[in-house]
């Protein structure tokens, strides 16, 4: 890029370092995020296992790259460009934030879907972004050069902060994109990766939730599945096809790089990848802190969550209202709910903590000799004290976050605490009005999806759990009101709910429209705000610096040890923990029968879906129309062996983010959309085991049969580059 390459011995390190995660050694053959420049190391491995393309084809320098075709979906999935015309195909689930706020009761997308007929039709989607990576390139040696390994973390983010900013701020002006520089390997390794974020996305194709959320919770996470977990949106563009605002005179972004869609299907054992943006995982982390996930984090998160969700599903079930309102913040808090059920599950069976401390043992023996690096010796042992010295002020934490501010008119009375703020800081009384009047507007979002009667029936569930199993971890202020409550929580719950400001938005909305704008006494005695206050106070003074202390000190450990790992084991190639960064994975079409031998090893079909069939049950209600082209085999060019190809899992390593993500066959086209992990190997957030590990993915034609038979959107496929091997 024309930078100047800074001097000093760090430089000679660098490209050693990068020599070692680099290198060809072998590895896994399933196992892995790989970062798309460095795919030219993996060359070797994926054609003996099927590649058909150069490498260059997946990832280049100069814009040809697939690479090109993969965005970052929102801020936290994955989504692929399916058209010369911007058409993008991501994950319901992906969507379904964004189309719960274009829903109403009249237009209930949930119930019916939606499919645009043409151009005109398709609805745009306030703040949903889409972001394409453009390059990426390891700038470790303009970042790290002459920091020594044991520079205190404070003196070394500074330096660190400093460099990124004054490059990124290069990048930018050379390449008139987004730049931004992020760590990999624990801070061992940073990469620049420029991008252009387009921001007019419009609603194409989504179908209902009896296909794209059937089987809801009870079969997220599990195989066999049989959800058509998919949704099509388009990116809008402005003038010479760059970013633009939300226009009517914009027009559907031109790309030359997009999707083959392959419509042959494919075999058990063909071989496969998955590009997207793997949200989080702790591959390297010690034993300690997996232990931290496995007896502390999980089970608590599961005991609230389960709560909760009864709560919520209770209300849910008796009012259509409450259901569009609570549906996919419930979804979200579902998802987790499962994932770390399966997670504890498959930690447990592996006995992953077990073999860590394996590892340890073999590490420690390597650091105790004359070939490890200085400061290796001890890092075990500061790890394991900095580890256990936190573990009771995090338990308390996590009660705090999942079962107080789980109460939703507790979280959001810190906009309260903003009006407080506001009100005393000594404004003109019409600056004054207009902020309140700001800051009240601002929850219309909160209150569209918020029923009162459902949140004061959780409060009722979950403030209990919090005072049982936070011990002498409970604020002074909650003590003295659990007591002047005489331990009654529905008594609680009716004063916080009739009086709080919080509890309607007509009550807000006329405090911040009222002449008693200097009336901080209203907030001050209001009871949602003393319950945030309360919590939230002692949370930051007594709770968070022994956490931030934790955290500090094992970021710092956490480097050092992963370092030291990388040269003791120098003939392994290391990829990167993900980061909601472009990479690719890469395996095999395998079956997996959990339950024992069955017919639908590694894919199934719609008569199984049509099988599942309850009306009775919300989660399993097949649309009628479906029913109906099911009931007439009317499957069109769709039709396999009588019936359509629905779901596939493969041993593709992925993580949360890669939702949405494309599955890939030898050739680089598309046969799938990927959306989720077995439940028997949720775990491989934090080790992958390829006997249990797979990821599950819409089957292309499902998608495409769904479009055009089901959603009458044949024109839609004109546009795509469909082909049979």
């Amino acid at each position: 890029m024309g930078y100047t390459h800074f001097g000093g011995n760090f430089l000679k390190k660098t490209v050693l370092f990068t020599a070692i995660v680099g290198s060809s050694f072998p590895a896994f053959s399933k196992e892995g995020m790989w970062l798309p420049p460095t795919l030219k190391q993996r060359e070797a491995d994926m054609k003996e296992m099927g590649l058909q393309i150069p490498i260059e084809k997946l990832y280049n320098a100069d814009g040809t790259g697939l690479n090109n075709a993969v965005v970052l979906f929102g801020k936290g999935c994955t989504g692929e460009v399916i058209s010369s015309k911007g058409l993008i195909l991501t994950n319901h689930h992906c969507g379904y934030g964004t189309v719960q706020g274009l829903s109403s009761k009249e237009n209930d997308y949930f119930a019916k879907g939606f499919f645009a007929m043409n151009n005109k039709e398709e609805i745009p989607c306030p703040g949903l972004t889409v972001t394409f990576i453009r390059k990426m390139e390891n700038v470790s040696d303009l970042i790290l050069f002459d920091i020594p390994d044991t520079l205190s973390e404070a003196k070394r983010d500074s330096i660190v902060a400093g460099r990124i900013k004054g490059l990124e701020k290069g990048y930018r002006y050379t390449t008139k994109m987004d730049a931004s520089i992020r760590p990999y390997f624990n801070g061992n390794q940073y990469w620049v990766i420029i991008s252009e974020t387009y921001t007019d996305i419009r609603l194409v194709g989504f179908p209902p939730n009896g296909i794209g959320q059937f089987g809801g919770d009870t079969d997220n996470w599990m195989w066999p599945r049989h959800t058509g977990d998919f949704a099509m949106f388009r990116i809008y563009a402005g003038k010479n096809n760059k970013p633009a605002a939300h226009s009517a005179n914009n027009k559907p972004y031109e790309t030359k790089n997009f999707f083959t869609i392959n419509t042959s299907g494919y075999k058990e054992g063909d071989f496969t990848m998955v590009y997207g943006f793997p949200g989080t995982t702790q591959e390297y982390i010690s034993s300690y802190q997996l232990n931290q996930v496995y007896a502390i984090s999980d089970p608590i998160r599961i005991d609230v969550r389960t709560k909760k969700l009864d709560v919520w599903t209770k209300h849910m079930s008796a009012d259509r209202e409450v259901f569009l309102k609570y549906t996919s913040k419930r979804a979200g808090i579902a998802n987790g709910w499962k994932k770390w059920q399966g997670e504890v599950r498959g930690l447990k069976l592996n006995d992953v903590v077990g073999k860590k401390a394996e590892y340890e043992n073999e590490f420690q023996a390597w650091a105790n000799s004359d070939g490890a690096l200085p400061y290796s010796k001890d890092l075990l042992a500061n790890i394991y004290a900095n580890t256990s010295r936190a573990d009771s002020a995090l338990k308390a934490d996590l009660y705090i976050q999942e079962a107080v501010y789980g109460i939703e008119i507790i979280a959001q009375a810190a906009l309260l605490d903003k009006m407080l703020q506001t009100m005393r800081a000594k404004l003109l009384e019409t600056t004054l009005r207009d902020s309140l009047e700001k800051l009240s507007k601002s929850l219309a979002g909160f209150y569209k999806n918020y029923d009162a009667a459902t949140d004061k029936n959780l409060f009722t569930e979950l403030m209990p759990m919090y005072f049982r199993n936070s011990g002498a971890w409970v604020p002074a202020a909650y003590g003295k009101s659990y007591r002047e409550y005489n331990r009654d929580f529905v008594s609680w719950a009716n004063d916080v709910f009739n009086i709080s400001l919080l509890a309607e938005p007509n009550r807000l909305q006329q405090f911040a429209e009222s002449a008693a704008l200097k009336d901080t006494m209203r907030i001050l005695s209001d009871p949602a705000w003393r319950l945030y206050n309360g919590i939230t106070t002692y949370r930051r003074s007594t709770i968070m610096p022994i956490i931030s202390r934790y955290n500090n000190a094992l970021t710092y450990y956490n480097r050092l040890y992963m370092k030291s790992r990388m040269k003791k084991d120098w003939n392994t190639m290391f990829y990167p923990d993900a980061n909601l960064t472009l990479r690719l994975t890469y395996g095999k079409l395998e079956g997996m029968d959990p339950d024992g031998p069955a017919g639908y090893s590694f894919q199934t079909n719609l008569d199984q879906a049509i099988a599942k069939d309850n009306p009775e049950v919300e989660e399993f209600r097949v649309p009628q129309k479906l029913k109906d082209l099911h009931a007439a085999k009317d499957y069109g060019r769709w039709a396999v062996d009588g019936t359509v190809p629905l779901a596939f899992i493969a041993s593709n390593h992925t993580s949360g983010g890669n939702s949405g993500s494309p599955v890939l066959n030898a050739k680089g086209q598309l046969i799938g959309t990927n959306f989720d992990r077995v439940w028997e190997g949720t775990m491989s957030d934090y080790y992958f085991d390829p006997r249990l590990c797979r990821n599950i993915s819409v089957d292309i034609r499902y998608t495409l049969f769904i479009i055009e038979k089901f959603g009458g959107a044949g024109w839609l496929l004109n546009e795509m580059k469909l082909v049979k091997n």
